[in-house]
């Protein structure tokens, strides 16, 4: 899964509504929904969830109705997509979210999340490509970006195998549950 973020700051681009699902890669990317609750609780209320991402934790049904509507508000001023990974179109394995970076407005950065039951399964590889494919055609970025914390070895695998590649940019600091992180920054290769 990936690191920390962003807290949904609109930056120089404004997300017009996609045409649900994206589909490609084997994979469904979609609106969450109420009846995801359960699902959305199974997927975040997991150690590795709340090391890595500032969602709540433990993460239970509250919460999950909380990180919905903070979701659907995002997307309804334009500054963020979240959706949910599936293959069926119905049950959520994890997620994936496009947002502005709030390094550089002109650039998008993705952050993502996989249940701990569908991890190994390529999930997190396959959202990424289909939501930077999305993002490239419909927004038109400097660069698409993930910020990944050192130590996250498994959100640093999902990166390459993504055609993302480490770069020289300064690391970037974000404050998540009453902690400093230090991300550094990944961007998209010219061709993956």
């Amino acid at each position: 899964m990936d690191n920390i973020g962003s807290n949904g700051s609109k930056g120089s681009f404004a997300f017009p509504p996609a045409t649900l699902p994206l589909e490609g890669y084997g994979i469904r990317l979609r609106e969450w929904s109420d009846a995801d609750i359960p699902q959305l609780v199974t997927l975040y209320d997991d150690p590795e969830i709340a090391r890595w991402t500032p969602v709540a934790s433990p993460f239970d049904a509250q919460a999950a109705h909380a990180y919905l509507a903070a979701a659907r508000e995002a997307k309804s001023s334009g500054n963020k997509l979240q959706l949910a990974i599936t293959t069926d179109g119905l049950h959520p394995l994890g997620e994936v979210l496009l947002f502005p970076s709030k390094a550089d407005t002109r650039d998008v950065e993705l952050a993502y999340g996989v249940g701990a039951a569908h991890r190994g399964q390529g999930l997190a590889v396959r959202a990424v490509r289909l939501i930077t494919d999305h993002a490239l055609a419909e927004l038109g970025p400097r660069r698409v970006v993930l910020c990944i914390d050192a130590e996250n070895a498994a959100s640093q695998a999902v990166a390459r195998s993504s055609g993302f590649a480490l770069t020289d940019d300064p690391p970037v600091v974000r404050e998540s549950r009453g902690r400093t992180v230090t991300l550094r920054t990944w961007s998209l290769r010219t061709t993956h």
